[in-house]
């Protein structure tokens, strides 16, 4: 049974959230594995994380927030106003994760990495996106070694230059010397 929207008891004429429907982007056991992760800090069992839940979700993730800070993780995914997260605002943390929608230095952009579901238990085509961000990451650092190697080739080419410069200069004096 997935975790439900809205208020508990049902709330009248809410429509059922159906989290597989609506986020087809992970796979079923990501959704559950983010469903384990929503219960386990939803300490107070009403379907929402506040902003109290949310500080202790960061501080056991290793990634402490300011006040300040859990407010605004709260509001950038908060589509009810309601100043907490239900569990599909907080599938859009993860949606918004894998879309790099999310600023580097975000609070939210923390809790998706830390959080993020082990790859191998994320199935193939988890995978698949791992192993795409690990060659980009790599053609990143191929990049940077190449500029580094260029830059070690010009002071090489430079200090030849300027040896070359001096046993000319070598040369020219002596001729004066004599």
């Amino acid at each position: 049974r997935a975790v439900g929207e809205g208020s508990p008891g049902g709330g009248g004429g809410r429509r059922v959230f159906s989290p597989a429907g609506e986020f087809r982007e992970f796979s079923r056991r990501q959704l559950r594995d983010m469903e384990r992760l929503f219960r386990q800090y939803d300490a107070g069992k009403d379907g929402f994380i506040d902003l109290m839940e949310l500080k202790l979700m960061m501080e056991k993730l290793g990634a402490p927030q300011t006040h300040l800070g859990l407010k605004n993780m709260i509001k950038e995914v908060d589509e009810d106003l309601d100043s907490k997260l239900s569990f599909r605002e907080f599938l859009l943390i993860f949606r918004k994760a894998a879309a790099g929608e999310l600023q580097e230095d975000s609070g939210l952009h923390a809790l998706a990495r830390l959080s993020e579901i082990d790859v191998s238990t994320e199935g193939v085509k988890g995978a698949k996106n791992f192993f795409e961000a690990k060659a980009q990451a790599i053609n990143e650092a191929s990049r940077f070694e190449e500029e580094i190697r260029a830059e070690q080739e010009e002071k090489k080419k430079q200090a030849e230059e300027l040896k070359q410069r001096k046993a000319a200069f070598k040369e020219l004096q002596s001729t004066f010397t004599q």
